[in-house]
């Protein structure tokens, strides 16, 4: 049964690989509330990792918390951050995603009756049941939450003080959007195609320090990024998941070799959990769209240093990106009919990132 499912999960990748890229991107640019007001949740825990780029905004409402409200948020910070090793803020922008309501009393009636929120997401290649299981238990908090929002008149002040610094951005931004077709190029890297030929961006004001995939071809950025940042991160978002875990047996066993890697796994275990990617498919999964999207921005002129980024971004963690991107170098990556899930475990079956090789390409890459 397991042979015959690769075989089928084989050929359906060819089939999809066969299929002509997207020869545009319909790109739709809008602001959120839901989703800063989700964001702006993250920073009323109180975690300095948001801090260091929203004290003011905290100062003027942490006098407004109440007992009640801040032991929610704690509780909030502990089970999706300090237990299951999540971001606050994109953990509850994924799964909020998944039904359309815009507002507090929209957010606050999703949270009482979670059905049409579960058969949604359900959908998703981000759903599982464990998970589930954690964000219904959050349910209590979230609407002891979401009323104090409602209470202090978030959403006014929102409107009011937000949404036109946020508006001017995307007016700016918009005009040049239809000159990136980030759908084709990412399909024909992925080998596979997106769900849609639309990108639907929400501009937010408190998403710093992340960039913010939820469901479909979605993704959220903030108005302190320059245009660059923006085509960038739609590169980024756009290839999550590149793979199917729950499904694909073959390619989850030679994830697990990965274990073995001591470089590799010291990065795993070891960075700073505010990063997030705190488990092995996780931080696998986010290096792995690491090593592709460099490659597509380095096509699009946009890229950064490679070696900069890795060694400055997320106290360079990204390890096993700098192995996967200097071999998709070598085989001049996409120059021939790759599926980029096949070509991973060909890369894992090979040992080329197996060995200690992850180490010794690490190393050279510095070195030159």
């Amino acid at each position: 049964m397991k042979v015959v499912l690769t075989i089928f999960l084989f050929i359906i990748n060819n089939l999809l690989f066969s299929m002509t890229p997207a020869d545009s991107t319909n790109w739709e640019i809008h602001p959120s509330f839901k989703y800063d007001a989700l964001c702006f949740v993250n920073i009323m825990t109180g975690d300095e990792f948001y801090l260091n780029y929203y004290q003011d905004e905290y100062d003027k409402f942490k006098d407004r918390l109440d007992p009640e409200v801040s032991a929610s948020l704690a509780n909030l910070k502990k089970v999706i951050k300090e237990d299951n090793g999540n971001i606050v803020s994109a953990w509850l922008c994924l799964y909020f995603s998944a039904v359309d309501s815009e507002t507090l009393a929209g957010m606050i009636n999703t949270t009482q009756d979670l059905s049409e929120l579960k058969a949604n997401f359900q959908k998703s290649p981000y759903y599982s049941d464990e998970n589930w299981v954690v964000f219904e238990s959050l349910t209590g908090d979230l609407i002891t939450v979401f009323s104090w929002l409602r209470k202090i008149e978030f959403e006014n002040y929102w409107n009011e003080n937000i949404k036109s610094r946020i508006t001017d951005t995307v007016n700016s931004i918009s005009k040049n959007l239809h000159l990136y077709n980030i759908t084709g190029i990412t399909e024909e890297h992925l080998g596979q195609k997106l769900s849609s030929d639309t990108i639907t961006v929400y501009m937010l004001f408190y998403s710093q320090p992340h960039g913010i995939k939820i469901t479909g071809t979605r993704f959220l950025t903030d108005i302190a990024w320059p245009f660059e940042i923006l085509i960038r991160t739609a590169s980024h978002e756009m290839m999550h998941p590149p793979f199917d875990l729950k499904n694909d047996r073959m390619l989850i066993e030679k994830l697990e070799l990965l274990k073995s890697d001591e470089f590799l796994m010291d990065k795993v275990l070891n960075h700073d959990p505010s990063f997030g990617y705190n488990s092995l498919e996780g931080f696998i999964e986010e290096d792995c769209v690491q090593a592709l999207d460099q490659i597509i921005n380095e096509k699009l002129g946009i890229a950064r240093d490679p070696r900069k980024r890795w060694k400055e971004n997320d106290d360079g963690m990204h390890v096993f990106a700098v192995a996967l991107y200097n071999l998709m170098k070598e085989d001049s990556y996409n120059s021939g009919n790759y599926v980029f899930r096949d070509y991973l475990i060909e890369n894992l079956s090979n040992g080329k990132l197996l060995n200690g090789n992850i180490k010794r390409i690490y190393n050279e890459f510095y070195s030159e």
